[in-house]
């Protein structure tokens, strides 16, 4: 284990209850192995607990029961810390470089999340029977970007979970044609782990009609 790794925060136990020890493991792998597979930088192993694996799983509280894409999954920063925390949700993470699927279908096996299928492809290329429940997606793109990457894919009645940074109400604002375009509705930015941690997490919630 890297000696640079960042102490696991006490609320990583809380947040992922019952699945504490499958993260632990997932976020040692990801430790190891993710400046090989290009995941992330050696920078990141300070900060790997709170900036990538804590504010992936906040999310968790607003995924649903149904099947769950998520977009440009890369390290599987949110998909397989979404799978791990929430073992009754079906996950699809869409992957278009190969090395990456390799990591997410490794990972996946390894950490026996049989809640999770592995699509390689990009967004835009793949399609579902009957439509996603929710769509999620970190660190891929500008939500105006997003939506006709993403909408596309959800069923009527379903929903984007999208994270963000500090500038999100920024981007729901200048996503305004695109927002119109694909009959979003209930567009809306929600501050996650305030309270609880440092960084907290920013995701734009909204409804495709």
């Amino acid at each position: 284990m890297p000696e640079s790794l960042e102490t696991e925060p006490d609320v990583a136990a809380v947040l992922f209850g019952e699945s504490i020890q499958t993260a632990r493991q997932f976020t040692a792998n990801l430790a190891v192995h993710g400046e090989e597979y290009g995941l992330i930088g050696p920078l990141e192993l300070p900060r790997l607990w709170s900036r990538h694996i804590v504010n992936s799983v906040l999310v968790a509280p607003l995924i649903r029961p149904g099947r769950v894409g998520d977009v440009g999954s890369g390290a599987g920063l949110p998909g397989l810390v979404l799978a791990i925390a929430r073992p009754d949700v079906e996950f699809v993470l869409i992957e278009p470089m190969e090395r990456r699927v390799k990591w997410l279908d490794e990972q996946a096996s390894e950490l026996g999340l049989g809640n999770v299928t592995v699509m390689r492809g990009r967004a835009e290329d793949v399609g579902f029977t009957g439509g996603l429940d929710q769509i999620t997606a970190r660190a891929v793109s500008a939500f105006s970007k997003l939506i006709p990457m993403c909408a596309p894919l959800v069923r009527p009645d379903g929903e984007l979970v999208l994270m963000k940074g500090a500038g999100a109400a920024a981007e729901v604002e200048a996503a305004a044609k695109q927002i119109k375009r694909f009959k979003l509705a209930d567009v809306e930015v929600r501050e996650l782990g305030v309270g609880l941690v440092e960084d907290i997490t920013r995701v734009i919630t909204a409804t495709v009609r």
